[in-house]
């Protein structure tokens, strides 16, 4: 979804880049994130063709940048983040390590930041079939636990981030925060990438986890899932910590998370509501009925939750 704290009024015509200042980066101790070697679902997967570079212009999906993310063939602007200096210092690391799967950054100005495009299908609801599929949910999964992993050796601490998480699911690793499937880049039928960075900050991998779980299950009241998922969200729950790979400690901090994480992510768009943000208005009309409904499912199959996770 994305939900930087900045609203730009225009976007600026596209310049050439100029390079970014280098982010030096702390030496830390590699984190260990587990790993698993997980069967992948037999799914029978169409050809997903690539995304076309010639379309420039402004970008589809997301509510604080509605209408202002635009592509310019292989680059793209948009509105800083709210922590540029943090944000950009994490995707400085990630490029370092060679993690493939987030944008880099390209040039900033007083307002906008130009990106790397990355080429694929953004997972954009109503989803596409082939983003619907177990193979997929895997896909999500292998994807956070790439990203885990070449983050993990990245130091927070000199940096000040956006929205904290809640102090029981925060760690030194800096979590993406925001697994809305219109942040996930897919090719083949497989999440590839990682976009918006606004919300990520010193978090953990049972949070993202958590809000993967949320959008990708999805853990919604069945009568708002009407796709091929409906009736098939706690073995895909399930599924998805299969493919990460947790310790059964850490599969349960996940159920645990769920509630804190449908709270913290639902209170970012009614505030944002409360102070007239537009896209964010239009998002809730939208969403708010889906959302609280959601939130009474998870409430109330808490333990069963907790029973898949086990």
């Amino acid at each position: 979804m994305g939900w930087p704290a900045v609203q730009a009024s225009f976007v600026p015509e596209l310049k050439m880049p100029t390079a970014a200042p280098a982010v030096p980066q702390a030496t830390v101790p590699q984190a260990t994130v587990p790993q698993a070697t997980v069967p992948q679902a037999t799914v029978p997967q169409a050809r997903v063709p690539t995304a076309d570079l010639s379309a420039d212009g402004p970008m589809h999906g997301g509510a604080a940048n509605r209408g202002l993310v635009v592509r310019a063939g292989a680059v793209v602007r948009r509105p800083l983040a709210p922590a540029t200096a943090a944000t950009h210092a994490l995707l400085a690391h990630l490029t370092a390590v060679g993690f493939d799967g987030a944008p880099r950054v390209l040039a900033t100005d007083a307002t906008t930041e130009t990106l790397t495009y990355i080429d694929g299908w953004a997972a954009v609801p109503p989803l596409r079939a082939d983003m619907l599929t177990d193979q997929a949910l895997v896909s999500v999964a292998e994807l956070l636990r790439r990203y885990h992993n070449a983050v993990a050796s990245f130091e927070p601490a000199a940096y000040q981030w956006p929205r904290r998480v809640p102090a029981r699911f925060t760690t030194r690793l800096v979590s993406h925060n925001d697994v809305h499937p219109a942040n996930l880049i897919f090719r083949d039928g497989r999440a590839a990438a990682l976009i918006d960075f606004d919300l990520a900050g010193p978090g953990s991998v049972a949070w993202d986890l958590a809000s993967a779980a949320r959008y990708w299950s999805p853990l919604y009241d069945e009568r708002d899932i009407t796709d091929c998922r409906q009736g098939q969200v706690l073995r895909r729950f399930r599924l998805l910590l299969d493919a990460y790979g947790l310790a059964r400690a850490q599969r349960r901090e996940v159920a645990e998370a769920i509630l804190d994480n449908h709270d913290w992510s639902c209170a970012i768009i009614t505030d944002a509501v409360d102070v007239g943000h537009p896209g964010f208005t239009d998002c809730w009309n939208n969403i708010g009925g889906i959302m609280t409904r959601a939130r009474t499912w998870c409430e109330t199959h808490h333990h069963d939750l907790l029973a898949s996770a086990s």
